[in-house]
């Protein structure tokens, strides 16, 4: 890989006066959909800068519910991820909502929307980022399947292969082996199904 494309970029800026909230999957089993989203933000290269990733995971499906690529690294973008994934799947109250305790997921604006939506706040402590592991995954799968693979020439160009990748192949044909080599859609397919029997 060259070495460009393993530059580290900063998307984590937990130097903030924002509140911190507890984690709240530190010890619990994850037993069904829309009990624990999990949330982060990773970069893509672009020839002469760099664009950010938020995106939203349900962790018992690895579904990702909610993304949004942009040029800025902020709580808007990470707002618009959300607000997919709330218009997507409408959770009951109770919703664990899981991320690191950077910036964007602290605001006031991003925590009035996840109380607005019933949602419980659940912050990985700084530097053990373990609960993220999902969306550390979903991201190295990303950029080994589709970025890594391309050379975007702009933002539009990069946020239509990310989309498409993200809604028709991990969605939709990936296979996991924690969901039984099936993928995300049909795994949460087969899960309505069952609870309807």
């Amino acid at each position: 890989m060259p070495a460009e494309k393993r530059r580290f970029v900063a998307t984590t800026d937990s130097s903030h006066a924002f509140g911190r909230y507890p984690n709240l999957i530190k010890d619990i089993e994850i037993d069904g959909l829309d009990q624990v989203w999990i949330s982060d933000i990773t970069y893509v290269r672009l020839p002469t800068t760099f664009c950010y990733l938020a995106a939203i995971l349900d962790a018992y499906s690895r579904r990702c519910l909610g993304w949004h690529l942009s040029r800025q690294i902020d709580t808007r973008r990470s707002l618009s991820a959300l607000e997919m994934a709330l218009a997507a799947r409408r959770p009951a109250v109770g919703l664990i909502h899981h991320s690191d305790q950077g910036v964007q997921y602290a605001s006031s604006e991003y925590v009035l929307r996840l109380e607005e939506a019933g949602a419980l706040l659940s912050m990985a402590a700084v530097g053990n980022p373990y609960q993220n592991a999902q969306a550390e995954s979903f991201f190295r799968t990303l950029k080994l399947e589709e970025v890594y693979l391309k050379d975007y020439h702009n933002f539009k160009e990069a946020e239509e292969n990310v989309g498409l990748f993200i809604e028709e192949v991990y969605n939709e044909k990936r296979l996991h082996s924690s969901l039984g080599y099936l993928p995300p859609v049909e795994f949460e397919a087969l899960h309505a199904l069952k609870a309807g029997s």
